[in-house]
């Protein structure tokens, strides 16, 4: 039964996350500001924490700052904030996935779901892990196709890698230009969008209408292993 912190100061949002979360088998905890916010952090260990960024004694960014500083628990932020250049800051700050206020709770028990589930043991341990038509090895940098070898680039690769370690997370584009080609790359869109291009044509079915690793209109890629 994973621990889940909710922290937000509305009580009827906090109500009803609690409602929805606990009949779908998770144990909710809750904070209303910064300071309660980062002491149940530190007490409850939780597996995942809901975030709103409106709070009574601070803004919830600096609270997600501290909650990075202390380890990698998903963090999914719930806002009425929804500018592009601040989701993209949030998302390259930390944050997991951002929701928009006001929202469905479905939506919110699917996003935590991708969140939360861990893929990486499998992956780590020799394992091959599907990406739509591609069968990827990440500890022999190998990948298959109906069980014959598909040759990546390494720039390719190096792409597809950090994707898959982060599969279900939005990866903006300045998070995947700064860890395949630096600092110095970080406003190169278009080169960027030239590889993506590339992953799905190996990876749909139809590149033109992805399915598996999709756009996140201004903001960066999500790659759904599930799809």
């Amino acid at each position: 039964m994973t621990p889940i912190l909710v922290i937000d100061d509305e009580v009827q949002i906090r109500k009803l996350l609690r409602l929805y979360l606990e009949k779908s088998g998770y144990v909710v905890h809750e904070a209303d500001s910064c300071a309660e916010g980062l002491r149940q952090f530190c007490g409850v260990k939780p597996g995942l924490v809901l975030l709103d960024l409106g709070l009574p004694d601070g803004d919830g960014r600096e609270l997600l700052k501290a909650i990075r500083e202390r380890g990698g628990t998903p963090v999914i932020i719930l806002s009425v904030r929804d500018a592009e250049t601040e989701v993209v800051e949030l998302l390259d700050s930390g944050a997991d996935d951002y929701i928009t206020k006001p929202f469905g709770i479905d939506e919110v028990i699917a996003r935590m779901r991708v969140a939360l589930r861990n893929r990486l043991p499998k992956a780590a341990s020799g394992l091959p892990v599907q990406v739509g038509r591609l069968e990827v090895r990440l500890d022999s940098r190998e990948t298959f196709r109906d069980g014959q070898e598909e040759r990546l680039t390494p720039t390719e690769w190096s792409v597809l890698e950090i994707l898959v370690r982060n599969s279900g997370k939005i990866m903006t584009r300045n998070q995947l230009l700064r860890e395949v080609w630096g600092p110095a790359m970080a406003e190169e869109y278009n080169n960027l969008r030239v590889y993506i291009n590339q992953l799905r044509k190996k990876i749909e079915l139809d590149p033109a209408a992805p399915k598996v690793l999709v756009t996140e209109p201004g903001v960066g890629y999500r790659l759904r292993l599930e799809a």
